[in-house]
């Protein structure tokens, strides 16, 4: 059976812009064009429409559960295009089951008492947790949510689903070093203020010293994935006397502020700077130079954080499930 990625491809728009259009989700302005271009991708592909679409559910009195949803950001909700994606298969299995998203929040927000006392007040069914809360947050919301699904916590007494971070970071310093580059400098972020906390970091530092090459602290830079913060660190760090020849970015959005610094100083990519990241978002095939990356199937574990939920919903298991999706290496030209 056909998915909305193969619908996507076939219509040269992105996941979300798909899922939008079969859920008939208005928030944004789209033109008629490509609604018209996505249904027709849609009939060539032979995809089958959700049984029950959320607001049809909602009608018909059906909707039996409310999830909730708490996004990994700090400020304008619908700007990662990574978490933008999850939230996409999220919102997809959640009309396929019948089920209501009953909101969208960020850990700021929750550290409002009256907006986290409406939640606890009226709590979901479910919830989704995008972030790794603070303690005490996470345990005011366990006491009342019991369902509780984490996209890449660090949380180990609920299900979690997202990708071996680790081993995708080890993978990509290797794609660096098989091109010949030896001086290969890290930037990310990290749950906590210290990148040791990082698994993509661990990988970074596993992998170079495997390959028994330097990591000095002046190319390990922790942006707390501010992309202003980003630029401001790479540039600093190709002024050093010993500057790096490769850069392995621990997202897309962080290589793309980097790609942006590089050019800024005149500085050029692929030589003698190459840039790797992780995601694969949209922006990374138009990036200047197009962005070699790591594809990480963001959709997809929107859909599976909510096969999770809905299984503990309906059946329940002893023990939390962690569940890892693959990765791809997609290479383009800043490798």
């Amino acid at each position: 059976m056909s998915t909305m990625r193969d619908i996507a491809n076939l219509a040269g728009v992105s996941v979300a812009t798909v899922s939008r259009v079969i859920n008939d989700d208005k928030t944004y302005s789209m033109k008629q064009e490509t609604r018209d271009r996505v249904w027709k991708a849609a009939a060539q592909t032979h995809y089958r429409l959700p049984l029950m679409r959320t607001d049809a559910a909602r009608e018909s009195g059906k909707v039996n559960c409310r999830v909730g949803c708490v996004l990994s950001i700090v400020t304008d909700k619908y700007r990662d295009p990574y978490f933008m994606s999850i939230l996409s298969g999220v919102e997809a299995r959640l009309a396929r089951y019948g089920y209501s998203l009953d909101f969208l929040r960020s850990q700021s927000e929750l550290k409002n008492k009256s907006i986290l006392n409406e939640i606890l007040d009226n709590p979901p069914d479910a919830l989704i947790l995008m972030d790794t809360l603070s303690q005490p947050l996470y345990k005011a919301l366990r006491l009342k949510i019991p369902v509780c699904v984490g996209i890449d916590t660090q949380f180990d007494d609920i299900d979690n689903v997202g990708y071996d971070q680790f081993a995708t970071a080890v993978n990509a310093v290797k794609t660096l070093v098989d091109r010949g580059h030896r001086d290969i400098a890290f930037i990310g972020g990290s749950p906590t203020l210290n990148l040791y906390d990082s698994e993509r970091y661990g990988g970074y530092l596993h992998a170079m010293r495997m390959a028994g090459l330097p990591t000095p602290d002046a190319w390990a830079c922790h942006c707390g994935w501010d992309e202003l913060r980003c630029m401001a660190q790479v540039q600093a760090m190709m002024r050093l006397p010993e500057k790096p020849t490769a850069i392995f970015a621990a997202s897309d959005l962080m290589a793309i502020a980097a790609l942006s610094a590089l050019y800024s100083m005149g500085i050029g990519v692929p030589h003698p700077v190459a840039v790797i990241g992780i995601t694969n978002i949209e922006l990374s095939k138009f990036s200047s130079p197009p962005l070699t990356t790591f594809e990480i199937p963001a959709y997809e574990i929107g859909l599976t954080a909510v096969d999770l939920a809905h299984n503990r919903l309906k059946e329940g298991f002893p023990l939390p499930f962690r569940v890892l999706l693959p990765t791809r290496l997609i290479s383009r030209e800043s490798v």
